[in-house]
């Protein structure tokens, strides 16, 4: 059975507020295992519309499940999409309580920059002529779920995970550099390391891929908007007084460090 307006605007709320006071809550796929994808994109717009009347306007987007791998696990074939709002921008230096987050992990990412706005649709060639540079960054996501999630609703209807980002020191622009080469290393000790060809094969087919979803709910991407586009490692669970490093070919690197 479908979901109600209602129903959907419940589902919002208690997600928000999961996320405020960092208190998890069963899966929603549990109460509603009909769900449909469409219906979780949904909810998590009406989350985007409650998120920026109350004043916490959109930076950027953020973009999962990037990865064939990724995708098969969940029996999808795209990525999936979230919105990253002002407050979740963390500066480098600044240390992460976890007592802030409910089941954390960190993913090495690149930050595309726009230079002017976009919206779909759009191609490879036309994003890519769109994108001003690229920034490290480190992404935080979370779970605001008390389980471990089995299906791809779940994910989205909590903004796909988004939780925090930082952004690294270093600007570079895109102009004669195969995006696909760049490799990646995430150390402690070497945690991960990979290369972006993984990310659906160019880290920009992601973002042409959002965009094209953002534009059948008429929104459009604004320039100086950021779209982190995906990692190709898997998710890291992180542990109080870790420190992290994620270090891009060229692209410079980004550090966080956790608390209690």
């Amino acid at each position: 059975m479908a979901l109600t307006e209602k129903q959907k605007v419940e589902l919002s709320q208690a997600l928000i507020k999961a996320q405020i006071t960092a208190t998890p809550i069963t899966k929603v796929t549990d109460q509603y295992p009909d769900m449909t994808i469409d219906e979780a994109y949904d909810v998590q717009m009406l989350t985007l519309q409650t998120r920026i009347k109350s004043g916490d306007p959109v930076v950027g987007r953020k973009i999962g499940l990037c990865t064939k791998a990724k995708q098969q696990r969940l029996g999808i074939d795209e990525p999936i999409y979230g919105h990253l709002f002002a407050s979740m921008v963390v500066p480098e230096l600044d240390p992460i309580s976890l007592s802030r987050l409910c089941r954390p992990v960190i993913e090495g990412e690149l930050a595309f920059v726009l230079k002017n706005d976009l919206k779909g649709p759009v191609t490879l060639a036309s994003v890519m002529a769109s994108i001003a540079g690229v920034i490290p960054a480190m992404e935080i996501a979370d779970s605001r779920y008390k389980e471990k999630q089995k299906k791809v609703q779940d994910s989205i209807l909590d903004n796909s995970g988004a939780s925090m980002v930082m952004l690294g020191g270093q600007f570079t622009s895109i102009d004669g550099i195969d995006l696909r080469q760049l490799g990646l290393i995430l150390d402690g000790e070497v945690i991960a390391s990979d290369a972006a060809v993984n990310i659906l094969g160019n880290p920009i087919q992601p973002i042409v891929n959002l965009v094209n979803k953002l534009a059948g709910y008429d929104i459009g991407l604004s320039a100086g908007e950021f779209i982190i586009s995906g990692t190709p490692h898997d998710a890291v669970p992180v542990v109080a007084g870790s420190c992290y490093r994620a270090t891009w070919d060229r692209m410079g690197y980004i550090s966080v460090r956790f608390t209690e």
